[in-house]
């Protein structure tokens, strides 16, 4: 509730001080457009007058003058000073000049002859006539004609003889019409009028028409009302109506505020006085106030787009600080939380690194164990082979006793060519002893090292040796289509020919019993990998034949194996990123085995 209240206090002194400063603006402008077109119009008359002011006292100069006032009574000198007058009125762009002498009469003037000539009348009366020659200086004056009942400037100057002694007075009077064309211009913007007013307060310059000859002063000596009838003939000079409303204190002394009544309306204005040079005139600028209730509008308006920006930036920072404040606690908060849980995950990671560390010990012991069991099934598949290495041992050693006692008895007899022949026979079956032992010491040593470019022919033809080497394989039609150029592939020689070998083993045992027993291997692409086919006519899978991949799973004898070799045999080809499935042929009777190894160029 605070909150509102303190939102609205400050949204009114924010408009009561956007009132007071549009005022203050508005008045302030109103002002000063108002000096300056007073001092414009000051300047205008300032230039009639001294346009004018030396003419009269040139004028009174010239001798023809104080020659007709010298003889008043002769027509030539006073028909030559008429034509003088006009002459002179043409040249000075006056509207009259005439000349009188000290008793006021005018005794010569430009319009002579005419019905309105001024020739004959007195002037006395006029305070041009009588300052004149008072004070024998120039004189201005304003009044209207009693002739033409128009108002005009009257220029007076005393007319003297040689020895300086005054004969008369000769006027110039110039007509006003000049100066009121001055009083509207297009860039004063503002509505306003203006007025002369002379020392008892008369307007006799008007910008608006319905204020000539008003009385603004009404209160004033006992001898104006003479006065003004004297200088205003025949003219009702009511007095204006307003009141005076007082000065904004932003105002010089110069300007007050006023209210006008007129007509049944009341119009409120900005009065601006100055005084004009060398008269008692008095010019006053009145400019309508409307214009402040606009400034003051805009003023308001602005003070409340001022309140508006201010207000919603107030609400933006304090939402900013607000949420500032929430996320330094929620960072405070958040640290602490950090902090708990940098703690619990410390406790963690000791914990997961602990359990790292053991599992890496146990897949460490894991490899281990599958070592040491692809390097038992292979000493496994050794002792099943061993009594047909035996029997391939033993004919190449009954072979070589033979052929030895042979060569004693040619040796006895001095056959030495027969002798050599038997030793050469002895050296080709040591070979091919030593050669099937080496294959039988190749297969039975452990794999080193990382995975190589190994050519797949290579671990088939080692498989084969081993394979032939059996008694079991008597017999068997093995069919090897030995592809021409290298098959290079990503594997390891030994760990593939040990899967060869148990491939090409489980063949053999397939085929057992069979009328012509038979085994194919066959070398193809497929897409990036090389595809390796063993397959046989035996006796076929069982129906689900993907157990044959589980670890023990055996169709036969346990003096046959421990049915380990063909799931160790796919373990170590997914380990070399390949493949090994197994199903029945479609073709025929019998089972196949697809090995599949990714392709590798030979720099690799």
């Amino acid at each position: 509730m605070l909150y509102r209240i303190s939102v609205v206090v400050v949204l009114m002194v924010t408009l009561l001080l956007s009132w007071v400063l549009g005022g203050w603006f508005g008045y302030r402008q109103l002002e000063q457009d108002s000096v300056q077109e007073a001092f414009r119009y000051r300047q205008l008359v300032a230039n009639e007058l001294n346009r004018y002011l030396p003419v009269p006292e040139l004028v009174a100069e010239h001798p023809l003058l104080a020659e007709a006032l010298k003889h008043p009574d002769d027509p030539v000198t006073l028909l030559r000073a008429n034509e003088q007058m006009q002459r002179m009125a043409i040249i000075v762009g006056g509207s009259d000049i005439y000349l009188m002498d000290l008793s006021g009469l005018t005794i010569a003037a430009n319009n002579f002859g005419q019905p309105n000539t001024f020739v004959g009348n007195n002037y006395a009366f006029r305070p041009y006539f009588s300052d004149a020659v008072k004070t024998g200086e120039s004189v201005v004056y304003f009044a209207l004609g009693i002739m033409s009942l128009e108002r005009g400037l009257y220029f007076s100057h005393p007319v003297r003889d040689e020895r300086g002694k005054i004969l008369g007075v000769v006027a110039v009077k110039v007509l006003v019409h000049e100066l009121e064309s001055q009083w509207h211009r297009p860039d004063f913007r503002r509505q306003a009028d203006m007025v002369v007013i002379d020392g008892d307060g008369i307007s006799f310059l008007a910008s608006n028409t319905g204020w000539l000859y008003r009385d603004f002063l009404p209160e004033g000596d006992d001898g104006k009302s003479a006065r003004v009838q004297q200088r205003y003939p025949e003219r009702d000079l009511r007095p204006m109506e307003f009141g005076i409303q007082g000065k904004p204190w932003v105002l010089s002394e110069q300007s007050s505020r006023i209210r006008m009544y007129e007509q049944g309306e009341e119009r409120d204005y900005l009065a601006v006085s100055t005084d004009l040079p060398r008269l008692d005139w008095q010019l006053m600028v009145f400019a309508e106030t409307r214009q402040v209730a606009w400034t003051r509008a805009g003023f308001l308006l602005g003070g409340g787009a001022v309140f508006l920006a201010g207000f919603l930036t107030w609400l933006y920072l304090r939402e900013r600080y607000r949420r500032e404040r929430e996320l330094a606690l929620r960072g405070e908060q958040l640290e602490r939380r950090v902090a708990q849980r940098t703690a619990d995950l410390k406790r963690s990671n000791d914990q997961l690194l602990g359990e790292i560390q053991e599992r890496e010990r146990t897949q460490t012991e894991l490899r281990e164990t599958q070592q040491e069991l692809i390097q038992a099934a292979k000493l496994a598949v050794l002792g099943q082979m061993s009594a047909g290495l035996n029997h391939e041992l033993n004919q190449p050693l009954t072979a070589i006793q033979a052929y030895a006692r042979n060569s004693r008895k040619f040796l006895e007899r001095g056959d030495a060519d027969m002798v050599d022949a038997n030793l050469q026979e002895m050296v080709i079956l040591c070979d091919k002893m030593a050669e099937l032992i080496r294959q039988f010491k190749v297969f039975a040593r452990k794999s080193e090292g990382p995975p190589s470019v190994v050519d797949l022919r290579l671990p088939v033809d080692a498989a084969l040796k081993i394979i032939t080497a059996q008694n079991a394989s008597e017999g068997i039609t093995i069919r090897w289509q030995r592809p021409g150029s290298a098959l290079m592939c990503h594997g390891d020689l030994i760990r593939v020919e040990q899967v060869l070998v148990n491939l090409l083993a489980n063949a053999v045992q397939a085929v057992e019993g069979q009328e012509q027993p038979e085994i194919e291997i066959l070398m193809t692409e497929e897409g990036d990998y090389w595809r390796c086919l063993v397959r046989d006519n035996g006796h076929g899978l069982p129906g689900n034949t993907e157990r044959v991949f589980e670890p023990f799973f055996t169709t036969r004898s346990v003096k046959q194996g421990l049915g380990l070799g063909l799931s160790i045999s796919r373990q170590i080809v997914e380990a070399l990123g390949g493949s090994l499935t197994g199903h029945n042929r479609a073709d025929g009777p019998g089972a196949e085995f697809v090995l599949k190894l990714k392709q590798r160029r030979a720099e690799e």
